[in-house]
């Protein structure tokens, strides 16, 4: 018999391999499905790949690639015997080595149940059979490999102490910090560069305060090298990112060590700017962070969670929970939102089989299959079977209740969404309107050629800014996603009440007795929607009729209107010791919404518009030659490259090291002045100036400097494309790189003069001279911004609800209305709501109504 075995594998023994190190063996979870070793029909793992597969879609992947062996893991739930089980005993496992790894469910009661595991090499077509352990009857290096596989962690607990925190070191300058003593205090809000005016990754130098942004990457982080400036002129070595700031500690980079670093003493090092990181204690109870601090109201928790009810639970189609892995709820609810509108149900479930059947060989990677796989998940009904009536008998004869759905775990989705966001890849909660948003982002970005789901989301906002010296106006067009609403205290319709609990509260603290019962302001909602339409002012504006900054207002109103409109109740702000807190507000949000008369009118009669320039280009006294790090410059010349084009590579890419500056001359090599000297502007003629215009300013329509060009071409996209998304976005990198992902269409147009008057402006706030995302296309023509507009008439179909002091902290779960009831989502309980709590959401979800 084992001749027989050893000659039966010998035509597949060069396809079965020993798991190596890095190698990830998904032995707990299908890679298109939610089968595990549990179901019916068990799991089956690749002996070459390691992926695992349902027995729906292994027999995909035996057509796919040919591999025929695999291993059959099943494990097999019993409830004990009556009598049998013993107070605090953990399950009894047989064969407890084959599945040594394997982590036991967390559903069954260890005390009720005993697991008994199996394996076995499956060979297909012919689904041949070989049990497990077979040391004698097996070739030795079959053994290895299944004894390999048996004895792996499973994929997702393998990574998990393999944080990148456990390998960032305690920088040598921590200790030694020396901080001046200048006054410099940070505020909580409202940072920007000191030298570009750029708000976003934004670095606080730990020495002298100093704001500056960091270099631009490929993860979309963006800025313009000044906080790396700034070290090389002050030597100052530490900084800190702004928007990382949490208790638990910061992001620090050391310039002088060129790596990220940590900083035990980083409190101290923020409190000498006024930062305060410590006053939010946390603790962890059951998966979800609580803070030490005065909870806002105690009913919060149990009005959102609808506690003391007896709910009902619904299974089925589109009733299927998911399970929380440990502050992962802020991930559930947006998905279980998402996956409820049908544009996002089509795109995914409705095309299930092409997405599966065109998967790469790892789909585990693969955008698309994950998202398919989920929303499959949760609309089959596949993953919510209600109980047998024998189940819900013995439970009325136990006199308990348990929640009978189990929900299913996006573990995949999760591990392959966050890759590489700093926030959302940890375990720490988050921010629902942030994830949301990223989803959104990732939607777009694999959309490309397809259609993308998340345009229903889509819509212009049309802002409007006057000159008050002048009363001149420009009008301006942005696209967005989600309008974002004040909260203001001073409409609440119970003021009287609210200062009457502040005296008492005070007066309770002066004679130190407990405080009242807090009072939760009560806001109606049309008072957040004046809010947001009021103008307000605009800092640092320039205005092209005086060529100077003066001060200006800005107001707003839709350009267009989206098919789902996404509200976020604003209700998470920052003192002035940097401590987050939650406004305790409950909004009289309406089932209905009509927003017809917030719709943009454009420019009206008797307004004058300003005129279409550009500040005025200040070019640099110190006309020296460029900074160049010559140790990468020599380091390609020694490649056999030109001196003078390696020393383009190198400054073309912002001194960011040899392999960026290769793929420049990759990407430039066919170009006729290839190896012609390094010439710059400033070095050389500057052109036109500003005072060479008749008016004073350069117009709009400036090439895009040359480095940031260089930059995108050297990531392989075309020049031309590359110019075009420059110009499309003020030429902010961060931007055209995400305008290149979202309008593929536009790679091989030439046309650059089109997107003249299509310029978005990201950051209207500070520079309201920028042309629109794209104006309004009516006819629905395939350049314009892809939004679908239609009447502003909207009726309620979900929200999702925040508990807890801080994004940072707490839980979430969502209401959504689904066959004319209202349905609570909490983590994998899915029920029917008695009262569903409307007005103490934190991001509302409405569909527009058909005209009628």
């Amino acid at each position: 018999m084992a001749a027989d075995l050893g000659e039966l594998l010998v035509p597949y023994m060069p396809t079965i391999r020993v798991p190596r190190t890095g190698d990830r063996v998904f032995k707990s979870e299908c890679a298109f499905s939610f089968d595990s070793p549990e179901s019916e029909g068990g799991l089956y793992v690749c002996m070459n790949t390691f992926l695992g597969f349902g027995r729906e879609h292994v027999e995909r992947h035996y057509r796919k690639t040919g591999q025929s062996v695999y291993m059959h893991l099943k494990r097999h739930v019993k409830e004990k015997a009556t009598g049998a089980a013993g107070g605090g005993t953990i399950p009894r496992r047989r064969n407890g080595k084959v599945f040594l790894d394997l982590e036991l469910n967390r559903d069954f009661n260890g005390e009720d149940y005993e697991y008994e595991d199996e394996a076995k090499l499956v060979i297909f077509p012919d689904h041949f059979e070989i049990p497990l352990p077979n040391i004698e009857e097996l070739p030795a290096l079959v053994t290895i490999a299944c004894d390999a596989v048996l004895n792996a962690p499973s994929a997702y607990k393998k990574q998990e102490p393999e944080s990148w925190e456990e390998e960032i070191q305690v920088s040598r300058h921590a200790r030694s910090l020396r901080q001046l003593d200048n006054g410099v205090r940070i505020p909580p809000s409202g940072w920007k560069c000191q030298k570009c005016e750029m708000r976003e990754n934004l670095w606080l130098n730990l020495t002298d305060g100093a704001v500056l942004c960091g270099k631009w990457f490929f993860d979309g982080s963006g800025g313009n090298g000044h906080a790396l400036e700034h070290y090389r002129e002050t030597n100052y070595p530490l900084a800190v990112k702004l928007d990382t700031i949490t208790p638990d500690g910061a992001d620090v980079y050391s310039f002088e060590e060129e790596e990220a670093v940590l900083d035990p003493h980083v409190s101290e090092h923020l409190s000498h700017f006024g930062i305060d990181m410590l006053q939010m204690q946390k603790r962890t109870e059951n998966g979800h962070h609580t803070d030490n601090k005065p909870r806002p109201r105690v009913s919060e928790w149990e009005v959102i969670q609808e506690s003391g009810m007896k709910l009902k639970e619904v299974y089925g189609s589109g009733y299927t929970g998911i399970k929380n892995l440990g502050n992962s709820c802020y991930l559930s609810t947006v998905m279980q939102v998402l996956f409820s509108i049908p544009d996002f149900q089509r795109m995914y479930v409705g095309n299930l089989q092409r997405i599966f059947d065109y998967s790469p060989l790892d789909p585990t990677q693969d955008f698309a299959t994950q998202m398919a796989k989920l929303g499959h998940g949760l609309l089959s009904g596949q993953y919510s079977k209600p109980p047998m009536k024998s189940e819900l008998i013995e439970q009325v004869m136990k006199e308990e209740y348990k929640h009978q759905q189990k929900g299913i775990s996006a573990r995949m989705l999760k591990a392959l969404v966050s890759r590489g966001h700093p926030e959302f890849s940890s375990n720490r909660q988050q921010d629902a309107h942030e994830f949301l948003l990223h989803m959104i982002n990732l939607v777009e970005r694999n959309s490309a050629g397809s259609e993308n789901p998340s345009d229903v989301f889509r819509f212009l906002v049309e802002e409007r800014v006057q000159c008050c010296q002048t009363r001149r106006v420009r009008y301006t067009q942005r696209v967005d996603y989600c309008i974002q609403l004040p909260a203001p205290f001073e409409a609440a319709s119970n003021r009287e009440e609210l200062l009457a609990y502040e005296v008492k509260r005070k007066e309770a603290e002066e004679n130190m007795r407990p405080s009242p019962e807090p009072v939760r302001a009560r806001i109606p909602f049309t008072a957040c929607l004046q809010a947001f339409t009021e103008p307000e002012n605009v800092p640092d504006f320039w205005s092209s009729a005086l060529q100077a900054k003066s001060a200006g207002v800005k107001t707003s109103r839709f350009a267009s209107f989206p098919e789902y409109l996404v509200v976020q109740i604003k209700k998470f702000t920052f003192g002035v010791d940097w401590v987050p807190k939650k406004l305790d507000v409950a909004i009289d949000v309406p089932d209905f919404l009509d927003l017809n008369r917030l719709r943009a009118t454009g420019l009206q009669a008797g307004e004058e518009e300003l005129p279409d320039l550009m500040p005025p280009i200040v070019l640099p006294e110190d006309t020296r030659a460029p900074e160049i790090d010559e140790a990468a410059v020599m380091q390609l010349a020694e490649m056999g490259f030109p001196l003078e084009a390696c020393r383009k590579a190198v400054y073309y890419t912002g001194n960011m090291g040899p392999e960026m500056a290769f793929n420049w001359i990759i990407a430039h090599m066919e170009e006729p002045d290839f190896a012609e000297p390094l010439t710059l502007p400033s070095m050389i003629d500057p052109g036109p100036s500003a005072g060479d215009s008749p008016t004073g300013a350069a117009l709009l329509g400036n090439s895009p400097p040359e480095e940031s060009i260089a930059i995108l071409t050297s990531m392989g996209f075309p020049r031309t494309h590359s110019i075009h998304a420059l110009k499309a976005t003020n030429n902010n990198l961060e931007r055209a790189l995400d305008w290149i992902f979202t309008h593929p269409e536009e790679e091989e147009s030439d046309a650059l003069s089109d997107m003249a008057d299509t310029e978005p402006n990201d950051n209207a706030f500070s520079n309201a001279n920028s042309h629109s995302d794209s104006t309004l296309s009516p006819d629905g023509d395939a350049s314009g911004p892809r939004v679908k507009d239609g009447p502003g008439r909207y009726e309620l179909f979900a929200f999702i609800s925040h508990m807890g002091a801080s994004t940072m902290s707490g839980h979430y779960v969502c209401h959504i209305k689904k066959e004319g009831r209202w349905v609570i989502y909490n983590d994998h309980k899915v029920c029917l709501s008695e009262r569903p709590p409307k007005d103490l959401g934190y991001i509302y979800f409405y569909h527009r109504l058909s005209s009628s």
